[in-house]
């Protein structure tokens, strides 16, 4: 099936009247704001960004040394960046799905799905042991094939994961349809073990609580705007107050960094999600999907969708937006076109659904670097460790991603310091303006790969030879 590109009468219609806000953040619940800073403060860590790696490296030096001095500053509020803005999948994969991983990283992959495997299970123990209310669940995950050349695909992916040991199941066409009604589906890869669903938000507040409760001092509407290396410690100036700390680390992803290595590497890109009104009881009977797992197909521009606890479905993906200069902030949360086309692609997959609304729309930029995958790097003479680079995979990875920043700064020689992933950084984005027109042409090119049968044409055949790209 090829998904229109123009809009439909009955997507406008079903998005005409949505909030556009964030349905993760739109919350009775959501906890009063964390105090901004307004003194001059001495720590033993301090980590810049209060999202999952934040959140995640602060609750996890906790445990390695529960007596040091923690502080963690956000620059806005708790999950008003990525995390609170994505799908809510929290995937076992390290390196952006199996097919990445065996392309840059064969010798390491076995370790790399292990590492990972077990990091998904630590944060389902986490979130059982801690009694955080966020609506964690084991569904799994199916990628669908929406056109004929990716049935092939699907089929030879699933024997390279079973290869491996991933026990994933390949689903044919009336396999596929049984499970979940739609007139696009032609096949399905189903996992069942290495992807959980979650509220996103809810896990960042529910972590919050817990970094609270453990002493680590938290400061929201905090913007750290400069570092400098003090020899034995590190000075983070944020309005007219100063934090000392002996170690600092900068988990800001899409934000623009202190570091100049991580500005030439990571472009923001904006995604764009809908959510639908609560479905009745004949509706989910309508297509199906009683396993609630999540979905997504699997072109280049692809769609990523789930259900929520309270019956609605998530509709994201498709379109990846970079505005020229690496522009980012609040005037590009917010795409009508985009809303539209993903509303009219919606009703593609489901035509059943026909006269649902949605109730929300949204979008937030997404840190994309060249390899797919995050990277890991220290300044000051290794007192200060950074990551970015998530590319959209970052709920669960930003665990791992934290455990991997400790062992940094803590100068810990570990399986995951000896990773190839770990210790290489991915190719810079070349200087405007090429970098618009690299990405535009990229685009227009995996765009014409989908509508013509997988195809790639010699710009992107150079790309995977040079192991760049660009996604979301």
């Amino acid at each position: 099936m090829q998904f229109a590109e123009e809009a439909t009468s009955q997507a406008t219609a079903a998005i005409a009247e949505a909030e556009r806000s964030v349905f993760w953040l739109d919350n009775p619940k959501r906890p009063d704001p964390e105090p901004s800073l307004d003194r001059d403060i001495d720590a033993d860590l301090v980590i810049v960004g209060g999202g999952f790696t934040g959140l995640w490296t602060a609750l996890l030096a906790h445990d390695v040394d529960p007596d040091r001095d923690i502080v963690l500053i956000e620059r806005t509020r708790i999950a008003d960046g990525a995390t609170g803005r994505n799908g809510g999948f929290v995937a076992a994969s390290l390196t952006h799905g199996f097919g990445n991983g065996l392309s840059r990283w064969p010798d390491e992959l076995p370790t790399l799905l292990e590492l990972g495997q077990q990091n998904l299970e630590d944060i389902e123990t986490f979130v059982k042991l801690n009694g955080i209310d966020c609506d964690f669940r084991r569904a799994g995950e199916i990628d669908v094939a929406v056109a004929d050349h990716q049935v092939d695909e699907l089929r030879e992916t699933v024997e390279a994961m079973n290869a491996y040991g991933l026990d994933v199941e390949f689903l044919d066409q009336d396999a596929m349809r049984r499970s979940i009604h739609s007139p696009s589906y032609l096949a399905g890869l189903r996992d069942s073990r290495s992807v959980a669903l979650v509220d996103p938000a809810r896990l960042a507040w529910g972590l919050l609580e817990t970094a609270k409760l453990r002493g680590i001092r938290v400061f929201e509407n905090t913007e750290i705007t400069d570092l400098e290396d003090h020899h034995d410690r590190v000075a983070l100036q944020a309005n007219q107050h100063t934090i000392t700390a002996q170690r600092a680390v900068l988990a800001t992803n899409a934000f623009p960094s202190l570091v100049p290595a991580v500005r030439h590497r990571v472009v923001p890109v904006y995604d764009y999600v809908l959510m639908t009104e609560p479905l009745s009881a004949a509706q989910w009977d309508s297509i199906g999907w009683h396993a609630r797992e999540g979905l997504s197909d699997s072109g280049n521009q692809f769609h990523y969708y789930r259900p929520t606890d309270d019956g609605r479905i998530l509709w994201g993906g498709y379109d990846a937006v970079y505005h020229r200069g690496n522009g980012f902030g609040p005037e590009f949360e917010n795409d009508d076109d985009s809303y539209a086309r993903l509303a009219t692609h919606f009703f593609q997959t489901f035509p059943q659904l026909s006269g649902l609304r949605f109730s929300h729309a949204w979008g937030g930029a997404i840190d994309t670097c060249s390899r797919f995958t995050a990277f890991w790097g220290t300044e000051a003479g290794g007192k200060v460790a950074y990551v970015a680079g998530f590319t959209g995979l970052g709920v669960g990875a930003s665990r791992f991603a934290g455990q991997t920043l400790l062992d940094l700064l803590d100068g810990h020689d570990t399986t995951r310091t000896r990773l190839e992933m770990v210790q290489s950084q991915p190719m810079p984005f070349p200087p405007e303006p090429l970098r618009s027109l690299g990405i535009k042409w990229t685009t227009t090119s995996l765009h014409r790969a989908d509508t013509h049968g997988g195809k790639r044409n010699l710009w992107l055949r150079l790309l995977d030879r040079m192991g760049l790209g660009f996604d979301s």
